[in-house]
């Protein structure tokens, strides 16, 4: 697939539809799992404006930060520790509407108010997480729950 994205506005839904068509194109044929993640990155934040998107892989007994699309990053996270290392720990999907409310945020940048992060998961276990931040508060829903979780599902271990 060529690597240019058609950007479609719309309702969240329409967006989403809209995009997961294309990534599974960006990821059809390509077995490299940093590529895979690169790409998936720049292509929601180019979809969809987001202040950061980016992944964190497991490594031994922490996340580790991964491809990612916005500004420096947090660079390992402890499990259980904030937004993204509860998500681990939980084994769950986290929709946060408010940083400053969540017990243990952890934060990276101040102009971070909302968040959503998605386990990775490989044969049962939390491999990593897809963390996405937006600078508007209550910016994540339902709608984004279920297509990002379509779409991390679509990454080849």
């Amino acid at each position: 697939m060529a690597e240019d994205l058609l950007i479609l506005k719309g309702t969240k839904k329409e967006q989403y539809e809209s995009l997961l068509p294309q990534i599974i194109g960006l990821l059809e044929g390509e077995t490299d799992l940093i590529a895979n993640l690169a790409n998936i990155s720049a292509a929601l934040k180019e979809q969809f404006g987001w202040f950061w998107v980016g992944f964190y892989l497991v490594k031994v007994d922490e996340l580790v930060l991964g491809p990612f699309q916005g500004p420096v990053a947090c660079t390992r996270i402890r499990k259980g520790r904030g937004v993204c290392g509860s998500s681990w720990q939980q084994a769950t999907t986290l929709v946060v509407p408010d940083v400053e409310l969540f017990p243990g945020h952890i934060a990276c940048s101040s102009l971070s108010r909302s968040e959503i992060v998605v386990p990775l998961m490989h044969n049962g276990t939390v491999v990593g997480v897809l963390d996405v931040d937006s600078s508007e508060l209550d910016q994540f829903d339902e709608t984004d729950k279920l297509y990002l979780e379509k779409i991390v599902s679509l990454i080849n271990w």
